[in-house]
């Protein structure tokens, strides 16, 4: 079921992208991400799985530079684009729209120093793989450090006492990283690279952190079994160990000195990509009511002929077409803005998400005794929303942190 697009900057390539996106995303993603949903976490993984097929397949297709611009091979989606990319993705599968994101995230990173030789080495050879044989994850979240790893300009960010688990220490020409990553990695029981977010200095708390590339093929990586989980089955996370892991100085792009700054615009750009994803997934909550509501009898009519199904439809519309605005406009602002505006951003990541699951369970409801049937995708994607308000930072928590930033923008 298509959608009324009444964004006015909406071209004929847009609608382009947006129908072959969909194309694929439904024809392949969902049917396998219902597919992954039963299996154990063991099984998604396995070499050759179907995880790893679809990811061959949006490889293929170049999804897996949908981030990067042109200049380094990427698909050089304008914001617009970009949105409606993970849009569809994210209405298809969640947990697949939250892989193909984070697989870009190592070379992402690289291409913002806009060094020549490192983009040659590790980002080209990226934008060219085919094979989802080379896959970055974002290492952030640790045992006893979550959201308030990314509680930039908050008192608790700058606590002496308070430092990330994961140690930097420079020797000579590299950096040795010691410690663990929690269970909560996405895709870092198939990454082949990770962002680490690390602690050099910490007498100066979460805010002495560093920012790097780590090869996880190397000796001094191991990782723990996949996450089971509520949802997302089909977006693998689990722990990964540092011990004695090696990283070369040219790829610790960030320290000390930008460590905040570059904190939050990672959480600025993260956010605002989630909100197009879990707008996807407030969308695919509504469409598949609209569609039982034209199907399904009750009490002697369709159900769309009662006028409470009609009112709860409408609210439905209603919260997808205000998180679409919202984090169209979010994301647009982010990409063409030196320095984004993280409360924006996670406006646009609370929003969409509380949207998501707040249309999902009015789902399930108008689905009724259905909506709890595996038998329906609706299950599957009320669970899928629930997870979207914890990760990439739980609401509560980036709600704190956006609600420090007005406060102190007016103080």
């Amino acid at each position: 079921m298509s959608y009324n697009d009444i964004d006015t900057n909406i071209t004929n390539d847009h609608n382009m992208l947006k129908q072959s996106v969909r194309d694929f995303s439904m024809e392949v993603l969902r049917p396998a991400a219902l597919e992954l949903d039963q299996m154990s976490p063991e099984q998604v993984v396995e070499k050759n799985s179907l995880f790893h097929d679809c990811m061959r397949k949006m490889y293929e297709l170049g999804y897996h530079t949908a981030m990067l611009p042109a200049e380094v091979g990427g698909l050089g989606l304008d914001p617009l684009g970009q949105h409606i990319f993970f849009e569809e993705v994210g209405c298809a599968s969640a947990g697949f729209a939250v892989a193909i994101a984070v697989a870009a995230f190592g070379p992402f990173f690289t291409a913002l120093t806009g060094n020549a030789e490192l983009i040659g080495k590790y980002v080209i050879p990226f934008t060219e793989c085919k094979d989802a044989s080379n896959f970055s994850c974002w290492a952030i979240t640790e045992p006893n450090h979550g959201s308030d790893n990314l509680a930039v300009g908050t008192s608790h960010f700058q606590n002496p006492d308070i430092a990330q688990q994961v140690r930097a220490v420079k020797k000579n020409d590299q950096w040795i990283l010691n410690g663990q990553k929690s269970a909560w990695v996405s895709c870092g029981p198939v990454a082949t690279n990770a962002v680490v977010f690390v602690n050099i200095d910490p007498l100066m708390g979460m805010a002495g952190g560093g920012i790097c590339v780590v090869d996880l093929t190397q000796p001094g990586v191991s990782k723990g079994k996949p996450l089971d989980k509520i949802g997302q089955r089909e977006l693998p996370q689990g722990e990964l160990y540092f011990d004695d892991a090696v990283v070369p100085e040219e790829m610790m792009f960030f320290k000390q000195d930008s460590y905040e700054i570059m904190t939050g615009s990672t959480l600025a750009h993260a956010n605002a990509i989630m909100g197009a994803i879990f707008t996807g997934v407030a969308r695919s909550a509504y469409e598949l009511s609209l569609q039982h509501s034209l199907e399904r009898c009750q009490g002697g009519k369709l159900l769309c002929q009662h006028q409470s199904v009609q009112k709860s439809l409408f609210g439905m519309f209603r919260k997808v077409e205000a998180a679409r605005s919202l984090s169209r406009k979010v994301l647009n602002f982010h990409l063409t803005t030196a320095i984004p505006d993280k409360k924006y951003s996670i406006a646009s990541k609370v929003t969409c998400t509380n949207s998501a699951f707040e249309v999902a369970n009015d789902a399930s409801q108008l689905f009724g005794g259905y909506g709890l049937s595996k038998e329906y995708p609706i299950e599957k994607i009320f669970r899928d929303a629930r997870a979207g308000l914890i990760e990439d930072g739980s609401n509560d928590i980036l709600e704190i942190v956006g609600g420090n930033q007005i406060v102190k923008e007016e103080e």
